[in-house]
């Protein structure tokens, strides 16, 4: 993937998606689109497409964005240090398209204890009945159950 020019973007991408994934913003805490999401499904990278995060490994922590235990691919994801507004955390990009996601802490459930708190505008959210034509249909085994086929 070659990651589209600025413009592009700008035209491609809504005020705010823009804003977050390209200029490390960060959307207004539960008012954003999949903080209370309880659909299953995959969630991809706004810019690029690549699949980043699964339903399954999404709870609620209580913080108004979307947060999950771990990415779906973990070489998918980069871990950089963040010292803006007089914090210290840890930022988490895509590496296809260097987008902003979000940031990792400490704090989750889960054998790593990790929450990845996630800017939704940074997202696209594919329903798992979706999958097969959008593309992502070998994610679809990460919902099997047994009435499956």
């Amino acid at each position: 993937m070659v990651k589209p020019d600025r413009e592009a973007l700008k035209k491609r991408l809504t005020p705010m998606q823009y804003q977050v994934t390209q200029e490390n913003g960060t959307e207004p805490p539960f008012r954003n689109e999949y903080w209370d999401n309880k659909r299953e499904g995959i969630y991809v990278d706004i810019v690029s497409g690549e699949p980043l995060f699964n339903s399954t490994d999404q709870y609620d922590a209580g913080c108004g964005w979307p947060s999950f235990t771990r990415p779906i691919q973990k070489e998918e994801i980069e871990e950089r240090e963040d010292r803006s507004h007089g914090m210290f955390r840890t930022e988490v990009r895509s590496k296809t398209a260097d987008s902003h996601l979000g940031h990792v802490f400490p704090d989750g459930p889960g054998p790593e204890g990790l929450r990845y708190c996630i800017n939704s505008a940074a997202l696209r959210f594919i329903p798992k009945e979706e999958l097969e034509q959008e593309g992502y249909g070998k994610y679809r085994k990460l919902f099997k159950t047994t009435g499956d086929q």
